[in-house]
């Protein structure tokens, strides 16, 4: 095994995993809202905030440094797609990061309203559709740099 291959599949494993956490997250916590449920909504949560910080966290901060290492074996130069794709992984670190901390924060509102035997409160429903405008640009943001990474158009 090459240190190309090896550099070039965890930047690929990277990338499923940052589109797959995302997406099950998304899902389970769209779920859990839908359910209504402050003790349900409160454990998808702690769930989701945990694989967040093990499995996205460590994939976005190892997907630059595997692609730096790409562009030195290759000796790749700073072409405009990579650029772009640098551009929009800030991008979607903009989004990102201000969604673990609502995640955190609809964690506990419906962990205090189960233990409250209370509805879910209204700061919870501000975060929920925040956390949903956030998610579009900054998950839609890495569907784009997937297609860069895998196009490498010339523009």
């Amino acid at each position: 095994m090459t240190a190309y291959f090896l550099v070039k599949y965890l930047h690929v494993l990277g990338a499923i995993v940052i589109l797959g956490t995302g997406g099950g997250i998304s899902f389970f916590m769209l779920m859990a809202h839908l359910s209504r449920e402050p003790a349900f909504i409160a454990r998808t949560a702690a769930t989701v905030v945990i694989a967040d910080m093990l499995f996205t966290l460590t994939a976005v901060v190892l997907q630059p440094i595997t692609g730096g290492l790409l562009m030195m074996l290759t000796a790749t130069p700073l072409d405009h797609w990579i650029v772009a794709a640098l551009a929009l992984y800030a991008v979607a670190g903009a989004f990102w990061i201000p969604v673990i901390f609502m995640q955190i924060e609809m964690r506990n509102l419906a962990g205090a309203a189960a233990a409250a035997a209370q509805p879910l409160p209204p700061r919870y429903f501000q975060l929920i559709r925040r956390w949903c405008l956030f998610g579009i640009p900054g998950f839609g943001a890495v569907m784009i740099i997937l297609w860069l990474m895998i196009a490498k158009p010339v523009f």
